[in-house]
């Protein structure tokens, strides 16, 4: 089973990566990447190409984008919407996600 490899959208707190880092998954932000204020579309399309899950709270420009993929028969290695909680809650619920799924 491969295991999931994250990219952290820019609203999504960098504590988060480094957090999911020490837990051992192969994490990366916009900032590591050097996408910062890139548009959603191409941080989705890098996230693609990386063979990356995006992690986003932006809720209604991703479900549009993964809409349009669809239409299009396109992929993306998947897009996982959180709400800005805590950064230990969703670290926990990442874990338990990432144990459940694979690439």
């Amino acid at each position: 089973m491969n295991p999931i490899r994250f990219y952290l959208d820019e609203d999504v707190d960098v504590r988060l990566a480094n957090a999911l880092r020490s837990k051992g998954f192969d994490t990366i932000t916009t900032r590591d990447a050097k996408k910062l204020k890139a548009s959603d579309s191409e941080q989705l399309a890098f996230s693609t190409l990386n063979n990356r899950a995006i992690i986003t709270s932006n809720v209604s420009d991703y479900a549009r984008l993964h809409y349009q993929y669809l239409t299009q028969k396109e992929r993306h290695y998947g897009i996982i919407v959180t709400a800005q909680i805590p950064v230990g809650e969703t670290l926990r619920r990442l874990t338990n996600l990432a144990c459940k799924l694979s690439a």
